[in-house]
């Protein structure tokens, strides 16, 4: 019966053409990549393409290494949320891996986190919505925000130079019927929804803060879109940790001609320092 620790071996021999050699970690993930195919194609809408998906996924785990010292099912469960909702991620903006400590375990977990742009997206899928778009609010900007029998939200951007310090964000829907709806959320309560991330303090909370304001407007708003039900429930998945991607096995069934597709650039040997990290794979 084939072990994990056999797989990842007959993994190298096959990728380096060494009887001795231990499996990197990118191409250990590669070939999970590869033998999640058929789930990844079953999950991913009809207009993607699942080996574009796999890719794009391998290559954003490449650019972050710590990515590659993830706990396998954590990794490959936010791949799998990607594409259930169909998002890429990457520096497109659609959505984020970003790995993170977990203190109860000690090991690197993976949180999935959809991006402002990935909110977008699904909102606009809905078929009901005209218009979708949110901005960051200036210390220095006109804003005249208004609820009551007359909700009203005026803006004017300060052209000038510096805007300020960044005081909240907006966001407005227009419905294809004519209506709309819009939200504002200031500073303090963006951040104290940030603060429930485990990803609070790197990431995309840390490199694009302000789209994540963005993001996190929007996704307040988002009970009162005409979305479907099952788009809404997919995008509460936002910001968990998904480690159910698969059942616990005894061993690992792998083909060792699973990274055979895969492109050489895709599966580049990883550092010495990345190799002597690489965790066994466990799945919880």
């Amino acid at each position: 019966m084939a072990t994990t620790k056999d797989v990842k071996n007959q993994l190298a021999n096959k990728a380096n053409g060494s009887n001795n050699a231990p499996a990197s970690p990118a191409n250990t993930i590669a070939a999970y990549l590869k033998k999640m195919g058929p789930e990844i194609e079953k999950a991913l809408p009809s207009h993607m393409n699942p080996d574009r998906m796999a890719r794009i996924a391998l290559t954003t785990i490449r650019t972050n290494p710590k990515l590659l010292e993830a706990s396998v099912p954590s990794l490959l469960g936010a791949v799998m949320q990607a594409a259930q909702l169909g998002l890429e991620p990457g520096l497109i903006g659609h959505c984020y891996l970003v790995p993170f400590k977990n203190g109860k375990t000690g090991q690197t977990d993976v949180q999935f986190i959809i991006g402002y742009k990935g909110m977008i997206d699904l909102a606009r899928r809905s078929g009901q919505i005209e218009n979708i778009y949110a901005h960051a609010v200036y210390s220095k900007d006109e804003f005249d925000y208004e609820l009551g029998l007359e909700p009203k939200l005026k803006h004017k951007p300060y052209m000038e130079g510096d805007r300020g310090e960044f005081v909240g964000a907006y966001a407005v829907a227009h419905f294809k019927d004519g209506g709309y709806q819009f939200e504002f959320m200031p500073k303090s309560e963006i951040d104290k929804r940030r603060k429930r991330s485990k990803a609070a303090n790197n990431g995309p909370w840390v490199s694009d803060y302000e789209e994540m304001a963005k993001k996190t407007v929007i996704r307040h708003m988002w009970k009162y879109l005409p979305i479907s039900v099952e788009i809404q429930q997919q995008a509460m998945q936002d910001e968990v940790v998904r480690k159910d991607v698969t059942a616990e096995p005894e061993y690992i069934d792998m083909e060792v001609s699973a990274i055979e597709d895969i492109p050489t650039e895709d599966v580049a040997e990883q550092t010495d320092e990345a190799s002597s990290n690489q965790q066994e794979i466990e799945f919880e």
